[in-house]
């Protein structure tokens, strides 16, 4: 339906509104007859408009007619037997109309107070305002565990016993080296160096097989023990982050790492 404003009403809707206003009775109940009638006049008094604007007038015009004709008619009933009131859509319609009338008006009000709202340019220096308070690393490590190290450790060789399929995994492979902890402490030394903060499980599911998983779960551990990396989690159970410590004292070369069986 075309939204229609005039002078005095915005459709017809505003329009039966109004009458039923004057009428002082309520919209669940209108007297249809006098209503129709009313709503006949006004719309007889209205300007000339453009057919598109008025159409939705004389449409509503109709429908009240059609209403009033099945007022004057036995009244139909439902598969229940309970009788249908002709008027039941027309009030749905008030109804939810005479709702979204009263929120646009409670919004045009909200929005007109929001326009004599004025905002104070931020006065705290720079220095302030980029000030972080310093961590407490006791308090926030003091529910992280070798336990809880541990259950993300299981979870992921979990993961990778889901992920084998179990056919292929019958089959014969080729055997691999060994993996060594040398070697897997150095990658990750140089994993930790450049990420700088990650996820302990997101290390771990860098492993393909699970004595890979192994070897990375035990060369974490030693970074942990010699202080080049620090453990976070910010309650019980949830996830485990590692982040670089780049005031480490303790320093181990590429040649000492290598020495690691």
């Amino acid at each position: 339906m075309l939204a229609v404003k005039l002078d005095a009403f915005e459709g017809p809707l505003d329009l039966l509104l109004s009458l039923i206003d004057r009428n002082k009775v309520s919209i669940y109940d209108i007297p249809i007859a006098v209503i129709t009638d009313q709503y006949l006049a006004e719309v007889a008094k209205m300007p000339k408009m453009d057919l598109d604007l008025s159409s939705s007038f004389l449409v509503m015009a109709a429908t009240l007619l059609d209403i009033k004709a099945k007022m004057l008619l036995p009244a139909e009933k439902d598969e229940d037997g309970v009788e249908i009131d002709p008027r039941e859509e027309l009030v749905k319609r008030l109804a939810e109309y005479k709702l979204y009338r009263s929120l646009a008006k409670d919004l045009e009000k909200d929005y007109q107070e929001a326009e004599k709202t004025v905002y104070r340019e931020p006065s705290l220096p720079e220095e302030v305002r980029r000030y972080i308070p310093p961590m407490d690393t006791e308090d926030l490590l003091s529910d992280v565990t070798l336990t809880g190290l541990l259950k993300v450790f299981h979870d992921v060789c979990r993961r990778q016993i889901d992920r084998m399929d179990p056919i292929r995994s019958q089959f014969g492979r080729i055997e691999k080296d060994p993996v060594r902890l040398s070697d897997r402490l150095i990658r990750v030394f140089d994993y930790a160096e450049k990420k700088k903060y990650f996820s302990f499980r997101e290390l771990l599911e860098k492993g393909v097989t699970k004595q890979e998983i192994i070897v990375t779960f035990l060369a974490c551990l030693e970074m942990i023990h010699i202080g080049r990396l620090t453990v976070e989690q910010d309650h019980t159970f949830a996830e485990i982050w590692l982040r670089w410590n780049e005031n480490c004292e303790t320093t181990i070369t590429v040649e000492e790492m290598e020495e690691y069986d």
